[in-house]
């Protein structure tokens, strides 16, 4: 059939050889027949085999309600090796989800090693790779934020104490052009789960939504819908005994389209848009958990594989720490430097394993033990303080913003610089202009192949007080850069207003709690250092929840702690009339509407008194571009002398480009 790496005519039975002279020859290759995969079942009389087909596929679909689209789960035919395996599709964007889970836990491990991977594969749109190699390289943004999309909802989902590595890899096999393929992905990789056997409490469901310019809601949007919509909403959960969903997470912001939308008379999405599209979104999420159901019915439910638990610390070892310390870890607690508290902390705990480790000499890794149950008394001591006194670690009330301060025009040598800083907190943004020449291209598998706004995130770790490596950003980094570009892009004036690429750096210089949401502060005021027209400054604030013996305390301005001790990570930002982005995590089993009201309403008072404070620094854009920014003048040229400016074979305009540094 030809030497390996000739390529020949496969469609004409034919392929390239060359003699040793360097000759071609042509090779006739006789028709190839479709090769089943057979199997042999039971011996019939006569002596013959009943053949069954190895690769028996189970398909379930639904039609959304109130709409024509249409999305199915297929499994049996493709990864049976895999732990559990589904070919999901909308329209004709197609994911292959599969889950694997490993069968001991990973040793060590002190966290569920779960990894989420999305493989967007070119020929899925038809394309081959602009790279050199003309093979996808590392993972695209899209891809990275698809991941962190799944893993988000998934997560909570898997039993405590399970250390089992779990790969969930979705790999993007057919993309149409019209139909996202993350929500897709995210409903697959939860329908794979049910069927691998892994110990998994779903399903889960999720969907995207968007509000139109007609005011209402629609499910499913195709990417045409979406950009000309004012905003859109992603809402994953779970369903409850009593037929309600609890929703899980929730990534939601702003389009290119927003404002265009709301000036043609379009309600503007506030907090009571926002709590209506949570409700109208459990419809949908309902029906694709029914859907998940309904093929773990269809092929049988699977075993569930027997795993060990595994416990930072033994009941033992909790009861000798809450003994001997917990007065001394709440004393702790209440230290409101963070560095203090930090030191204040491992002091601590070095006296409590000096003390405590004779008493456990017998138990295995008992230092790591003791250090697990210090980390659970600390848990509750900060949580049952909040919920009790109404008192926050460094000292606040449940409602109480830190102090903030805003600065433009830091670094002289940039287009635009903003310092924003709350409380520990600090990020200095820089805002960048170059021509339309400058704008990111991308080569990727959905409709967007160019890009003139973009934020960068950069989180180092002397942020934190800490040392480590930094060899580009991270999954996190890429996360949170992500979250304040959309809730920035609402606002950001057309090529048409303002012919202008903006490139936006965040250097998180300090950070305690929600560094993403003080990139988006500091990215307003840089903005409008720089000159940029914005149609409106932007501010966020992130929220935190603490639920306790049927109790709900809602947090404003949460610490770094707090959200780790907490049960939700709730952010939100946007200008004094509009939310322009919006991003919820939780760890309980859902959040009561009114609970939910309440937090947004608080977000917004807050989000007002920061914009506030902005507005001292610099109360709106610049009315031009810096001395160090590029000029751009643009002027009609009348058709007759195009040629003659350009010249023969640009000789022209190259020539103009080259004495002048213009670029044209």
């Amino acid at each position: 059939v030809g030497r390996p790496g000739r390529v020949g005519d496969r469609t004409t039975g034919t392929d390239n050889q060359n003699d040793e002279w360097g000759r071609t020859t042509r090779v006739h290759i006789p028709d190839m027949p479709q090769i089943a995969a057979v199997e042999p079942s039971e011996v019939v009389s006569g002596g013959l085999r009943e053949e069954r087909s190895m690769t028996e596929a189970t398909t379930v679909s639904c039609t959304f309600s109130g709409t024509e689209k249409t999305m199915s789960f297929e499994t049996g035919r493709m990864a049976g090796l895999a732990g559990g395996a589904v070919l999901a599709q909308i329209g004709r964007s197609t994911v292959l989800v599969t889950a694997t889970g490993a069968k001991s836990p990973r040793p060590g491990a002190d966290f569920f090693p779960l990894t989420v991977d999305i493989e967007e594969r070119m020929y899925a749109a038809g394309k081959i790779p602009g790279s050199f190699f003309r093979r996808e390289g590392r993972a695209p943004e899209s891809a990275i934020l698809t991941c962190r999309l799944i893993d988000r909802p998934l997560r909570p989902m898997f039993p405590d104490g399970f250390r089992n590595e779990v790969h969930i890899v979705g790999t993007v096999v057919g993309a149409d052009m019209e139909n996202p393929h993350d929500v897709l992905a995210l409903n697959g990789a939860s329908a794979a789960l049910m069927l691998s056997g892994i110990p998994f409490d779903g399903p889960v469901g999720a969907v995207r939504i968007a509000w139109t310019a007609a005011g209402e809601w629609i499910p499913h949007p195709t990417y045409e819908e979406g950009s000309e919509s004012a905003f859109e909403m992603v809402v994953a959960g779970r369903l409850l005994d009593d037929g309600d969903v609890a929703v899980m997470m929730v990534e939601a912001g702003g389009t290119e389209a927003t404002c265009d939308v709301y000036e043609a008379g379009a309600p503007k999405v506030d907090e009571a848009v926002l709590a209506d599209g949570l409700e109208f979104s459990k419809q949908f999420i309902r029906e694709v958990i029914e859907l998940q159901k309904e093929l773990v019915a269809a092929v049988g439910a699977p075993e569930i594989m027997a795993y060990e638990v595994t416990s930072d610390y033994t009941p033992e070892v909790l009861a000798a720490v809450e003994a001997a310390g917990a007065e001394r870890i709440a004393e702790t607690q209440t230290i409101a430097d963070k560095a203090e508290r930090g030191a204040a902390e491992s002091a601590l705990k070095a006296e409590l394993l000096d003390e405590l480790l004779p008493q456990f000499a017998e138990v295995d890794n008992a230092d790591r033990h003791i250090a697990g149950a210090i980390r659970a008394v600390t848990k509750e001591a900060v949580r049952s303080r909040i919920v009790t006194e109404g008192v926050r670690i460094d000292g606040r009330g449940t409602g109480d913003l830190r102090p903030v301060s805003s600065e433009v025009a830091v670094i002289p040598t940039a287009h635009g610089s903003g310092l924003f800083q709350r409380g520990e907190t600090q990020v200095l943004n820089f805002t960048t202009l170059g021509t339309g020449r400058m704008d990111q291209m991308i080569d990727g598998i959905d409709p967007v192949d160019r890009k003139r706004f973009m934020h960068h995130y950069n989180f180092p770790p002397f942020s934190t007080g800490e040392t480590g490596f930094m060899r580009g950003p991270k999954r996190r980094e890429i996360g949170h850069g992500a979250l304040a570009e959309r809730a920035l892009f609402p606002i950001i004036p057309s090529f048409e207003e303002f012919p202008y690429t903006l490139r936006l750096v965040s250097e998180v210089l300090a950070s305690n709690g929600s560094s993403s949401m003080g990139s988006v502060c500091s990215s307003s005021l840089s903005m409008m250092d720089a000159g940029v027209p914005i149609k409106a400054p932007v501010a966020g604030i992130a929220m935190g929840l603490i639920y306790k013996d049927g109790e709900y305390v809602t947090l404003t301005d949460i610490l770094g702690a707090e959200d780790a001790f907490g049960d939700m990570d709730f952010k939100v930002a946007g200008t004094a009339e509009f939310v322009t982005a919006l991003q919820l995590d939780t760890k309980i089993d859902g959040i009561p509407a009114d609970v939910l009201a309440n937090a947004l309403n608080q977000a917004k008072e807050a989000r007002l008194a920061i914009l506030g404070v902005m507005a001292e620094a610099i109360p709106g854009p610049r009315d031009d571009v810096g001395e160090n920014a590029p000029k751009i003048e643009a002027f009609e040229i009348p058709v007759e002398k195009i040629g003659e400016v350009i010249g023969p074979k640009g000789k022209m305009i190259n020539t103009i480009q080259a004495e002048t540094g213009a670029d044209i």
